[in-house]
């Protein structure tokens, strides 16, 4: 990462005759990054706390485990959860002058991550926009992600800079709305799909997380936050309903020791359900036209 750091640092800007030479190197750099990226998932939520970096943690598990080439970009720049859930430690390696090298967490799974940048992980990062636009052209540029089935992309909650900058950078982004089922989380999140609609981005569908508990006793589901929002709210927009996932011990048990739900031997509710998640992401995005027109180079 090249122009900006944790302290400060310059960012492309365009001048008033338009981009500066730099950054046109990057817009070709980019380019060349995303047609080597058949299809480029992006994951996000009005809400915070509804589970969104567990679901695209997994989501990418599940993919790469079906045996999709799989690239995972963390760009919540203020709170990456990432490398925690997936238990990767260490700074990115640099190679071939500034190209940066994903961390490997699978041979069909590499992630990269702001964590992954900083000596130290508890280090805040006091960026304010363009800093964060920068940073997260960068990650796509000066990444090299090489050929990919799929590129998840999973971003901190909200309609801010960073959600601005993945639709601007990646326009043929398809886009997945992690909900759970309570009214305080779809109000947000149908703000979360106006903020998509006005951007004439590529909406793949919704995903309900939290969506009711299986008793590990009697097997019997509580409703604990409800259920059945995350359904309703598609029909009524006409997106598709991506699958439910339920709340369960083992999903906690797999962010602690930093394996995704989906590749934990023992069978659960949750790691069905994820599963699920995956094989229906994937046939929408087969199906999509908006991603058929993106070329794997």
């Amino acid at each position: 990462m090249s122009s900006c750091s944790s302290t400060g640092g310059s960012c492309p800007s365009s001048g008033a005759d338009g981009p500066s030479a730099k950054q046109q190197l990057q817009d070709g750099l980019i380019s060349s990054t995303l047609a080597k990226i058949k299809y480029k998932l992006f994951i996000m939520s009005g809400k915070g706390g509804v589970g969104k970096s567990s679901v695209s943690v997994n989501l990418a598990a599940a993919l790469a485990s079906k045996g999709f080439k799989v690239g995972l970009l963390d760009v919540d720049i203020h709170g990456p959860s990432v490398p925690t859930l997936l238990g990767l430690k260490g700074l990115l390696d640099v190679d071939r002058g500034s190209l940066i090298k994903p961390k490997e967490y699978s041979e069909n799974l590499h992630v990269v991550s702001m964590e992954s940048l900083l000596k130290d992980p508890d280090q805040a990062v006091l960026w304010r926009g363009p800093m964060k636009t920068s940073a997260i052209r960068q990650f796509v540029s000066d990444v090299q992600w090489g050929d990919l089935d799929f590129l998840v992309v999973d971003s901190p909650p909200g309609t801010g800079d960073e959600p601005m900058t993945v639709l601007k950078t990646i326009p043929e982004a398809l886009c997945v709305v992690v909900t759970t089922p309570q009214e305080v989380s779809l109000a947000d999140v149908r703000k979360s799909i106006n903020f998509l609609q006005y951007a004439n981005a590529n909406i793949l569908g919704v995903v309900e997380n939290m969506s009711g508990l299986i008793c590990p006793h009697c097997r019997e589901r509580i409703d604990l936050f409800k259920s059945g929002g995350g359904k309703a709210l598609a029909e009524k927009y006409g997106l598709d309903f991506l699958g439910a996932v339920p709340l369960d011990p083992a999903t906690v048990v797999a962010g602690d020791i930093g394996t995704p739900v989906v590749l934990l031997d023992e069978d659960s509710p949750a790691k069905s359900a994820l599963m699920d998640v995956g094989d229906r992401v994937a046939e929408a995005a087969f199906k999509s036209l908006e991603a058929a027109s993106s070329v794997h180079g």
